[in-house]
């Protein structure tokens, strides 16, 4: 028997699913389908996508797998990695594709009709902060990989990922979490009635140490309150979020500094690395039928701070001091989305054509970096206010010729204007720049309940506007080039979905990207860094296998291969660019009163350095979670997270740093960041 949390998932994914095949303004373009119940991990569904790569997450695989941090949600996306290289609070590293995408670039992230991604940002551009989700709340995720859509604009050439959170709940829900090393959990979530409509909530808090012989101390407090209400034949609502952080953090640490005994696996060389951060927003929505077809629209304004001290080279600058710095970042961000959608016969055939608009301001000011002594400021190396707004329009079509082929055609235009404003004149200036982005997909079947699929498009990612502005280098006094301001990126996919087998949903894709360059700002230096251009390909196989109605399986492998397509003398590779992801994936789904799951995720090794000269290991992780339904509304939950204690790497780089009596030039050697132990989580909630 299914429990209330179970029930009242499934009626939020019925809703969601329901929007989502009516509704084109929803749909992004689907195919047009009956809804149906959905009752696995993915909806990977005949019909459903454009895409062999793309996807919808349920709400019942956030549910049934152990969740080691709110950013680790991404890691559900099939050939997504997520781990960090700095302590709790800070934002994730996320690995796609054969990208390093640092903290967020070329992966757009959306979550309730609001960008993630930070442009311009003080610690690296596209900063993807998911420290504010609550994961209770998430209604559903649509996940798509390629630049192939026109809705997807900056930072989407590897992929985007849509987040939504549930407009209602059947059943609130109070939980509690205790864990190992100081982790403290407290989460209440539900809906009330509000007047002519619904009052949604999620307030939560956190405490985490972390097996670092410096406690994090992160400390999290967290809230949601949406409202949503009929209007004029459509449906109006708001949402409200703040989230407050604070943190230690235990950054990467030389190998050497291990294996001499200098500091433990889990020590630092700097105990005073941290920092703070919050995000407040506001957004209001409003869909409704328009004009024959279904319009929806989202305002929003969201409030973003950071400081972020961090010293990853010790005394290689600074010896007297020490090279800690701090990236400071203000910003009010604010925008505005729309999407037009009908449905039309053409010539005898089913066309659905839509547009859309995405209207965005970043105003940061300031963003700085400044030399820091045990937090306490020495000097500032760069500190500027900046104004980059954008304003980006699209059309899609998607025509379906006869039953067994369908084209989608889209075209996309971004304009940029980045406007900088510092104390060095050279640095400061006002740059335009637009781009235009043609798509296609073709999509072919079904044949024996298998669709093929042909996708190519255009994509792009924006620089930091600091440098599209910097003549002079902030460190040296030496002239640099400018960056690019919007860097181009092109890939194809050929793929194919199939139901053939019972109970089974695969999907295969073989893919091709180019990008015009690597990312050109370095926030941790102030400085220009021109990238090579570079390319990657690769092949995914995604399967779902459901033998029995309590038992789901899932296993996804991905082997990709990037390089740089400009030659140089230190050579061709990548570094950062893992080439081989897997992960699977088991879950017993209320056999009687009990659940249970357990997760694999294998990384294979990758290069540190542009000649291979020096990798990574490779790692394996297992997660694993238990779960006893006491009362119809009371339940027990056991989580384990690395259950066989394997000791990996989270992130490693090959850099020079100087430790204390070290030469002066300082010392090449691998920095890394390491996994956590095993840990357990003990979480008991009550359904009301």
């Amino acid at each position: 028997m299914k429990s209330r949390m179970q029930q009242r998932q499934s009626t939020m994914w019925r809703a969601l699913t329901a929007a989502l095949c009516s509704a084109p303004t929803l749909a992004i373009g689907q195919q047009t389908l009956a809804p149906v119940e959905i009752t696995g991990h993915y909806d990977n569904r005949i019909g459903t996508s454009n895409a062999a790569s793309a996807g919808v997450i349920t709400p019942q695989l956030i549910e049934d797998r152990p969740l080691l941090r709110p950013g680790s949600l991404l890691e559900y996306v099939p050939g997504l990695v997520v781990t960090q290289h700095s302590g709790v609070g800070k934002a994730n590293q996320y690995f796609l594709r054969g990208f390093n995408l640092d903290h967020g670039t070329d992966f757009a992230t959306w979550v309730t009709g609001m960008p993630v991604n930070l442009r311009t940002h003080a610690h690296g551009q596209g900063y993807t902060d998911l420290n504010f989700l609550i994961p209770e709340l998430i209604s559903g995720v649509q996940y798509y990989k390629g630049p192939y859509f026109a809705h997807i604009g900056d930072f989407g050439s590897a992929g985007a990922a849509f987040i939504s959170y549930a407009e209602r709940f059947d059943d609130g829900i109070a939980l509690g979490t205790l864990g190992e090393d100081g982790y403290r959990r407290a989460l209440l979530a539900g809906s009330a009635a509000g007047g002519p409509g619904t009052l949604t909530y999620g307030l939560e808090v956190l405490h985490s140490d972390g097996p670092w012989e410096v406690p994090n101390g992160f400390r999290k407090f967290n809230g949601v309150l949406r409202w949503f209400a009929p209007l004029a034949e459509g449906t109006f609502g708001i949402t409200g979020m703040a989230y407050d952080g604070r943190w230690d953090s235990t950054d990467q640490i030389p190998l050497r500094a291990i294996d001499s005994g200098l500091i433990g696996r889990f020590g630092t060389l700097d105990a005073t690395d941290g920092g703070s951060s919050s995000r407040y927003s506001l957004s209001a929505e409003y869909r409704t039928a328009l004009a024959g077809g279904q319009m929806q629209s989202t305002a929003y304004w969201f409030r973003y701070d950071l400081n972020l001290f961090s010293n990853f080279t010790y005394f290689l600058a600074d010896p007297v001091n020490g090279d800690q710095f701090e990236q400071a970042d203000r910003r009010n961000v604010y925008g505005w989305t729309g999407r037009w959608s009908r449905a039309d016969q053409w010539a005898g055939r089913t066309a659905h054509n839509s547009v859309g608009f995405e209207l965005r301001q970043d105003r940061v000011a300031p963003v700085g970096l400044h030399a820091t002594r045990a937090r306490e400021r020495l000097s500032t190396t760069r500190e500027d206010d900046v104004i980059q707004g954008s304003l980006g329009v699209y059309a899609e079509n998607e025509l379906q010729w006869n039953e067994m082929f369908r084209s989608v055609v889209g075209l996309r235009y971004d304009r940029y204007r980045f406007d900088v404003t510092g104390a060095v004149p050279e640095n400061v200036g006002d740059v335009t720049e637009g781009i235009v982005s043609p798509k296609l997909s073709l999509i072919f079947g079904p044949w024996q309940r298998t669709e093929f699929f042909a996708n190519w498009g255009y994509g792009f990612h924006s620089n930091d506007a600091r440098g599209v502005t910097t003549k002079l280098d902030p460190v040296t006094g030496e002239a640099v080039d400018p960056a690019t301001p919007l860097v181009r990126s092109k890939g194809a996919e050929l793929g194919l979905r199939s139901e053939a087998l019972p109970n089974v949903q695969s999907s295969l894709a073989l893919w091709y990207l180019t990008l015009d360059s690597e990312l050109a700002f370095v926030g941790d230096a102030g400085t220009t860094e021109a990238g090579r251009p570079s390319r990657r390909y690769g092949i995914e196989w995604n399967s779902r296998w459901r033998p029995w109605p309590w038992l789901f399986v899932d296993l996804d492998v991905a082997w990709n291969h990037a390089r740089f397509s400009e030659s140089a003398p230190e050579g061709d590779y990548i570094p950062g660019a893992p080439e081989t992801v897997a992960s699977a994936g088991i879950a017993v789904d209320r056999y009687g009163p009990w659940s249970g799951a357990l997760f694999l995720r294998y990384v294979g090794a990758y290069p540190l350095i542009e000649d291979n000269g020096v990798r990574a290991d490779s790692s394996t992780v297992v997660d694993g979670q238990i779960a006893y339904e006491i009362l119809p509304r009371l339940r027990l939950r056991l989580d384990v997270f690395n259950i066989l204690d394997a000791e990996t790497d989270d992130i490693a780089y090959f850099y020079s740093s100087r430790l204390s009596g070290e030469p002066a030039e300082g010392v090449d050697d691998v920095h890394f960041h390491p996994g956590e132990p095993r840990s357990f989580r003990l979480s008991l909630s009550y359904r009301f």
